[in-house]
């Protein structure tokens, strides 16, 4: 799988734990920065892993701060993106099996590395549920083509 990472500084040092991770793990990873540990703004960067997923250049996302929350309201704000914010393995698997989130948003001074990695493998490997949670699904892209004509 083609996985789209991108993190302010406050999530780069875990950006790198998590894609050597995937490497690892035979995922073709997409760095689309920060590329150091020096102070930058995060939406930038989230956006882009954002977009790279609903464009089609990457399967899922990754995006990683302090936090996670900026980071996932920024990649939210790109048509088409399902950013979860998830801080164990539950929240992971829901926001996959329950609405198809395709973007994972973390935050690095919440998690150890070794439970962010968890949670990646976790929202990686399950699947949309479909049925009932379709409908919703469907409704959040009515949602977007209101917002767009707005």
């Amino acid at each position: 799988m083609k996985v789209a990472v991108a993190a302010d500084h406050a999530g780069y040092r875990m950006k790198m734990v998590v894609a050597e991770w995937l490497s690892e793990q035979g995922h073709e990873v997409l760095d689309l920065g920060t590329d150091s540990e020096e102070s930058v703004d995060y939406p930038s960067f989230c956006a882009a892993a954002a977009r790279a997923v609903v464009l089609g250049e990457a399967e899922r996302g990754i995006v990683l701060g302090g936090s996670g929350q900026g980071e996932a309201i920024a990649a939210n704000k790109v048509r088409g993106a399902r950013a979860a914010l998830c801080h164990n393995e539950w929240t992971a698997r829901l926001a996959r099996q329950h609405n198809d989130a395709n973007v994972l948003s973390m935050g690095a001074r919440l998690l150890a590395d070794h439970y962010a990695l968890v949670i990646v493998e976790v929202f990686l490997s399950t699947g949309f549920e479909g049925g009932r949670h379709q409908g919703r699904i469907d409704q959040l892209r009515e949602i977007e083509t209101e917002e767009r004509k707005a």
